[in-house]
């Protein structure tokens, strides 16, 4: 048997057997950006933590919103 070589295999672009993409880059909230939520509506950003969750005031009630932010959009 060979030993494997240091080289970087080449995928074929019809290959089924391809590496996945790579993940999007999380969206950056910051304090006091307007934004709105597919379930709550228009909100106010009070707080972040940076990369895990942001906490935000829709007014009626304050939400934590965990990364990623697939229904959270900044206006």
């Amino acid at each position: 048997m060979k030993p494997a070589s240091g080289e970087h295999r080449r995928h074929l672009s019809t290959s089924p057997f391809k590496p996945p993409p790579p993940a999007p880059p999380l969206e950056r909230f910051s304090i006091d950006d307007q934004v709105t939520h597919d379930r709550y509506g228009l909100g106010v950003v009070i707080g972040v933590e940076e990369g895990v969750a942001v906490f935000v005031d829709f007014r009626s009630r304050q939400e934590r919103i965990t990364a990623p932010f697939k229904r959270l959009y900044k206006l």
